[in-house]
């Protein structure tokens, strides 16, 4: 009888073991309130004729038992651990799912699309000499005197132009403030919040901001904001054409005479064939098949990791894929047209030549910009970080094509 019972009491608690077998301190345990158990069990045994003692003996070990059935002190803060850090990666993807959604709705949300397409029609009139347009993604405060003066460059060459900004920031009293100088003086410039899904309707752009909206898409590390502004672009002159441009871009002269036009950034050396493109700067007709390309590219390869992928790599594959296709009529520019100077060199224009030999090369530079460019742009992206030397190229270049004229230039 006492075999018996100390049997089954033995495969019970061999039975947990085997469930708790990958912890060697467990076991060491079980195996020792095994050999108490039946100890016990033996000795109840033999006083049993004393009356049911046995029962309250049985009681007290199994209440002895159960509490280290369940895990250690160290197991349990592992796991508490394990909970919270599970706890607060859930909080930051809905935290990253919420801003994201908010910056799509910031770049035009339900019941905008009727505004925004009466709005736009009616600004994008036939007697705009040329169409410009520009994304602004950051707050209204921030669109300072640089980007005041790209604008101040599109009027200065063309008086007749109309230029929309699309933002959702600068479409508010303090964005109408800013660019009341320019209405004042008779520009047509306008602020307008987008919407983007009647830019991107009947296109393959229109199924990625479905599942960008969903969580389908995982939308990466680079700003949102920064990558829907690049389809936005190519969405925008899809639907109604024109001239793209970025806000530091500063236009030289009249882009009048470009129809159906994207800019080289780079060339190889020897063959002179271009290597990569830049999508700063885009000129295209209304339904040109190359801009429909690109936003089905865009949404086919999308990839939120790596910068420039969806901007500048994307219309450099798109225009490599198609280049000589029959209905894909446009014209690849060499970098002097729209990128004169690369990033690299780019402070030398913000400051005054330390020697001749620089001097020389500046005005050399000068020189080509105005016989062959049609815009220079600034790369803020290294470039804001200098000032503008009174006396330097681009002192010269803001007297030449400014309109309002406020100085950006640090007087020394």
């Amino acid at each position: 009888m006492d075999n018996e019972i100390a049997k089954k009491v033995t495969a019970i608690f061999d039975h947990r073991r085997l469930n708790r077998s990958g912890s060697s301190l467990y076991t060491a345990f079980a195996s020792t309130v095994i050999a108490l158990v039946v100890f016990t069990i033996v000795l109840v045994s033999n006083l049993s004729v004393r009356g049911d003692f046995s029962a309250k003996v049985v009681t007290i070990e199994i209440k002895t038992v159960v509490p280290y059935l369940l895990p250690l002190s160290s197991e349990k803060e592992v796991s508490d651990q394990g909970n919270s850090n599970y706890s607060i990666k859930q909080q930051i993807i809905v935290k990253e799912i919420d801003n994201n959604l908010q910056v799509i709705e910031d770049f035009g949300g339900k019941g905008v699309s009727e505004k925004f397409q009466e709005r736009a029609t009616e600004f994008l009139r036939d007697d705009c000499e040329v169409k410009f347009m520009m994304t602004w993604i950051s707050p209204a405060e921030l669109f300072g005197k640089r980007e005041i003066l790209s604008v101040e460059s599109v009027f200065k060459s063309h008086p007749r132009g109309c230029l929309m900004i699309l933002s959702s920031t600068m479409d508010s009293p303090q964005g109408f403030s800013i660019l009341k100088p320019f209405l004042d003086r008779g520009y047509r410039v306008m602020a307008v919040t987008p919407d983007l899904h009647f830019l991107l309707k009947d296109t393959a752009g229109e199924s990625w901001l479905e599942e960008i909206q969903t969580g389908k898409r995982d939308p990466g590390k680079i700003s949102l904001a920064q990558n829907l502004s690049n389809l936005m672009r190519l969405a925008y002159l899809y639907k109604f054409g024109g001239v793209y441009l970025d806000t530091d871009m500063i236009v030289l002269k009249s882009f009048k005479t470009l129809r159906n036009v994207i800019g080289a950034q780079t060339l190889e050396p020897v063959s002179r064939k271009w290597t990569r493109l830049n999508n700063a700067v885009l000129i295209f007709d209304k339904n040109h098949p190359f801009l429909l390309k690109s936003i089905e590219e865009f949404a086919l390869t999308f990839n939120g990791n790596v910068w420039g992928h969806n901007g500048p790599y994307l219309v450099s594959r798109v225009a490599r894929a198609v280049e000589g296709t029959d209905g894909y009529n446009f014209t690849i520019m060499t970098p002097p047209a729209f990128y004169p100077v690369n990033w690299v060199e780019i402070e030398k224009l913000f400051k005054v030549p330390r020697t001749e030999k620089d001097s020389k090369r500046v005005q050399v530079k000068v020189l080509e910009m105005q016989k062959r460019s049609y815009g220079l742009h600034l790369w803020n992206k290294f470039s804001s970080k200098f000032e503008i030397e009174q006396g330097s190229t681009m002192d010269q270049l803001i007297s030449d094509h400014c309109i309002i004229c406020d100085s950006v230039v640090s007087v020394s």
